[in-house]
């Protein structure tokens, strides 16, 4: 249920008299009921006997709608046991599993959750496909058996062979091998953007790149991830726990150890950027949770579509509701929008005439509504490159500061920010609430004074007041600052929009 597991309670009833028959109750949907053929075929190809009598199996509670194969290995030893082939276990197991014709297990989603559902209910044992034992081990306190097959668990369980339990996969001891695809060197100029992604990566904050096409707004997005804080256990357990869910996790991948990175098209529907569904899956900006959600051509996405945006935004949560009920699913992303200025992309160059009319560029610009612009912290004018840039044989490559590095001032930022919010729920500035700004982010004098006259003369909005202490909270940490200074002020206000 959304990404929490509920304990399903596998009863099997093996009758003497009536016709032999095989059916499954307990509202289970086409995947479910084709279990029937699939336990069939691995009872027998194990070995096995398939006993040809009125087979009755119940999916306790009744009225949960079941949906998915991970019930095929408990309907398996259920009947195993009902027919007095297998001995009946003495302790409480959790068992999951999607069989294949021969018997062997497959990969089955959600096993994470599961895992975490056994320890919190005091369930010692779970028995898991051998190719998803690395996803729960990484889990404390479980005993986890890897199972090969249908075969290989009634051996163990009738004492014949010992599956060994999976070892734990300590959660620092695992390599990332995450290769970016753009480094920070590779990009020639554009200082004030780079400066600007940056402070969004140190303190969690969302940013509009608005540019001319081929100035290199999206090469900028893409290089964000190289310099974006490590994961925590906490947050890695987090989004691990949603790829599983939805079948995004790879098998034999214990957790996910870098932060996302999703970049929908701008033809994706309300329900694929918010999730949704008969039954409700996340979306992408649950799949890009503790990452970043990157929206290319932003002004293209349908108005209704951008405006699902506001509240996960604000709350970092997205519930989507159902006549069968509600479900929620984090959604505390990284906001990257890039933008061209008009339809043509040359309103306002110095070097290319627009050719849209005034009407249809003001038209464009309004797609994205106040309170949205409202909402982004950061907003960066790219503008083109000079030639004289592109051509410069005296700036190599390694002249220019690497993403490595970068990536060091922004890791030291988030750790000053997740040492501050020991006691919160918080994890980085551009979470906190209008009470955690008052409370973390004490101005002094100058600051202060400057900061109100900003307000009076460019109308700033409430929001828009403590978006930018926010910002100014993460510039100070990039210092290594305990205080927010006026400096610190000035370069936040650098980042507010101009129609501000």
């Amino acid at each position: 249920m959304g990404l929490d597991a509920v304990r399903v309670t596998v009863e099997v009833d093996i009758a003497s008299q009536g016709l032999p028959s095989f059916t499954i109750v307990g509202l289970p949907d086409k995947a479910v009921e084709e279990s029937k053929e699939r336990v069939r075929a691995a009872i027998k190809n194990s070995g096995a006997e398939f006993p040809a009598r009125r087979i009755t199996v119940n999916l306790a509670p009744a009225d949960l709608p079941k949906a998915g194969p991970a019930y095929d290995l408990p309907i398996a030893l259920g009947i195993l046991v009902a027919s007095e082939q297998l001995l009946a276990p003495k302790e409480d197991m959790l068992v999951i599993g999607e069989l294949s014709l021969d018997g062997s297990l497959r990969h089955t989603n959600g096993v994470l959750p599961i895992a975490l559902f056994a320890k919190e209910h005091g369930i010692k044992t779970i028995y898991v496909p051998a190719i998803d034992a690395q996803e729960a081990a990484v889990l404390r306190g479980l005993h986890i058996i890897p199972v090969p097959s249908l075969l290989g668990l009634f051996h163990h369980l009738n004492n014949i062979t010992t599956i060994e339990p999976q070892r734990h996969v300590s959660f620092h001891a695992m390599q990332s091998d995450q290769v970016f695809e753009f480094d920070f060197a590779d990009i020639q100029g554009q200082e004030h953007a780079k400066r600007a992604l940056e402070i969004a990566a140190a303190g969690g904050h969302n940013i509009f790149l608005h540019g001319p096409p081929g100035a290199g707004k999206t090469m900028l997005a893409r290089a964000l991830p190289s310099i974006l804080p490590d994961l925590t256990e906490r947050e890695a357990l987090e989004v691990t726990k949603i790829y599983s869910v939805t079948g995004n996790l790879p098998a034999g991948t214990s957790v996910i150890k870098y932060r996302p990175f999703r970049a929908p098209h701008h033809t994706t529907s309300r329900i694929g950027l918010i999730g949704g569904g008969t039954h409700p899956l996340p979306g992408e900006i649950s799949l890009s949770h503790r990452g970043i959600l990157f929206l290319d051509e932003f002004p293209e996405f349908p108005r209704h579509v951008l405006e699902a945006l506001r509240q996960p935004m604000e709350d970092g949560i997205v519930a989507i509701s159902r006549a069968a009920g509600t479900v929620s699913y984090p959604a505390k992303f990284l906001l990257v929008a890039a933008a061209n200025p008009c339809p043509c992309g040359n309103f306002g160059s110095e070097t290319k005439r627009c050719t849209c009319m005034p009407g249809t560029v003001s038209r464009y610009q309004k797609r994205i509504s106040g309170p949205m612009i409202d909402r982004i912290d950061l907003h960066v004018h790219v503008p083109a490159v000079k030639v004289e840039k592109l051509t410069d044989i005296t700036e190599s490559r390694n002249s220019r500061e690497s993403s490595q590095s970068v990536q060091k001032r922004v890791q030291m930022a988030r750790n000053m920010q997740v040492k501050r919010f020991t006691k919160t729920q918080y994890t980085a500035n551009g979470e906190m609430g209008t009470k955690a700004v008052k409370e973390f982010c004490a101005l002094p004098a100058d600051a202060h004074a400057l900061l109100t006259t900003a307000v009076s003369r460019l109308h700033i909005s409430a929001r828009s007041y403590y978006r930018i202490i926010k910002v100014a909270r993460t510039v100070a940490d990039l210092e290594g600052s305990p205080d927010i200074s006026a400096p610190n002020i000035a370069e936040a206000l650098q980042y507010r929009p101009k129609e501000d």
